[in-house]
């Protein structure tokens, strides 16, 4: 279930007095502490009583050892089977705390409240929990669906421009695979004015929710949401190695030029329109080094990725703007030829 929030956070009341839940945990981070938690506190109407757990912010803190600390918390507070866990934050607190949640105790209900672009189109919808290991993303985690997402778009208002271009990046992300209307809505709006990107949440929204809703075991097409995210996945986890971040969404956007290149070398996808695309990308994301890696130590980590089966290297790959294609399997030397074309953009 996906609700947009009224000032008064109606529909979140309305879900909350509807069931008989014990307790309700609120997870957060610092930043969503500071500058979207009061607007909950202010608007949440019910008599059960909460506790809020506040975790620091950063990738580098979605790992198991954060997940068994709130494990602790939730039975030091004598959490049973009919508490609630609210998800109130970005990508990182609905995947670790999606995660904690559904396997503490075998499973209890949680809600997400996504307050970034990147949570909101992305990491709150789909049922995808967890947590990262040995710099690996997400190696660790579940499947299991919030039993709502409560979508608030004024808590965009709060975030610095660089996190509105990182969500942005999975709203392309669906538009190049399944949507080529929602591509061209959003290929040349202004990020700077918010207005202009609040009509198209829900677009994306319903695009992931289609898929998910096809495949929810990604056993088939929804892992066309996987493009961008293989060459993606292991820049991050590289640089996280290294022990800096960069954000989700700018890693995807390399991710996508990498793979939109890559559709071009395996005859995919025309040259035109591979350069129209890649243009586009872009004129929105600052160019990120990886001259620091060569291309073998970039292949081990593809290699380690979730997609791929009996050795093969799996990508999601494009033909078209608005048309995807999964388990494309492709060899070493395209891969290279298609990073060392990235390289060459500097």
């Amino acid at each position: 279930m996906i609700s947009i929030l009224d000032a008064d956070f109606t529909a979140l009341n309305e879900y909350i007095a509807a069931q008989n839940f014990s307790k309700l945990f609120i997870l957060c981070d610092e930043n969503t502490h500071e500058y979207c938690l009061p607007t909950l506190l202010g608007n949440l109407e019910t008599n059960i009583p909460f506790e809020l757990i506040e975790i620091e912010p950063g990738e580098e803190l979605k790992n198991i050892d954060t997940a068994i600390q709130l494990w602790e918390i939730l039975t030091e507070f004598k959490a049973d089977r009919k508490a609630l866990m609210m998800n109130l934050g970005g990508g990182m607190i609905t995947d670790l705390g999606g995660f904690v949640a559904s396997t503490y105790k075998r499973g209890i209900s949680f809600v997400h409240i996504p307050t970034t672009l990147l949570a909101m189109c992305d990491a709150s919808l789909g049922g995808k929990t967890g947590v990262d290991h040995g710099f690996l993303k997400n190696l660790i985690g579940t499947f299991a669906l919030p039993e709502a997402v409560f979508l608030y778009p004024n808590f965009l208002k709060t975030l610095p421009h660089e996190q509105v271009r990182s969500g942005f990046a999975e709203m392309l992300k669906h538009g190049l695979v399944a949507h080529a209307k929602h591509w061209q809505d959003l290929a040349h709006l202004s990020l700077d004015k918010l207005e202009l990107i609040y009509p198209n949440i829900e677009t994306s929204m319903q695009i992931k929710q289609k898929l998910v809703d096809e495949d929810f075991k990604e056993t088939g097409s929804r892992k066309l949401l996987n493009f961008g995210h293989t060459v993606g996945h292991a820049v991050e986890s590289l640089f996280l190695h290294e022990g800096t971040t960069i954000p989700h969404g700018e890693a995807v956007a390399l991710g996508m030029i990498v793979e939109t290149k890559l559709s071009e070398i395996k005859g995919l996808l025309n040259k035109k329109e591979c350069m129209e695309i890649i243009e586009i990308i872009r004129s929105f994301y600052p160019y990120i080094s990886i001259e620091a890696w060569n291309n073998a130590t970039l292949l081990s980590l593809i290699q380690n990725d979730k997609k791929n089966s009996h050795s093969a290297l799996l990508f999601t790959l494009i033909s078209t703007i608005g048309k995807g294609h999964w388990d494309v399997a492709c060899q070493e030397e395209e891969i290279f030829e298609a990073l060392d074309f990235y390289r060459a953009m500097s």
